[in-house]
């Protein structure tokens, strides 16, 4: 009976310190839509977008990952943030143009392999 008191509790310890411990040497930024971010990775705008269409492109492969990883059917059109974007009315244009390539460079990207 006093083995279970002390040895549960140290057991549990071992247990949670190492899981500590991989987590210490996981690799962060490991999920596919981090991948070469800021870099010039797949997820980089193209050189030519202008800002608003660069915050665009950057939704629309945030707005892909949410519909892949909620294995909702791919379609921009489905995107709040694509049919209301929050930006001023005479950059609407631009920002779903952005949105819409990155959306579709970020489905392109998680849906190969898997």
């Amino acid at each position: 009976m006093k083995i279970n008191r002390i040895g549960l509790p140290i057991l549990a310890l071992a247990l949670g310190t190492s899981g500590l411990a991989m987590a210490a040497h996981t690799p962060t930024g490991s999920s596919p839509a981090q991948y070469g971010q800021g870099q010039g990775g797949w997820d980089a705008p193209p050189q030519e977008f202008r800002d608003i269409q660069r915050q665009g492109y950057h939704d629309g492969i945030e707005g892909a990952r949410k519909d892949y990883d909620n294995h909702r059917r791919p379609d921009v059109n489905n995107r709040d943030e694509y049919r209301h974007p929050h930006v001023p009315a005479s950059a609407r244009d631009d920002y779903r143009e952005g949105f819409r390539r990155g959306y579709q460079a970020g489905m392109s990207h998680l849906s190969v392999g898997h």
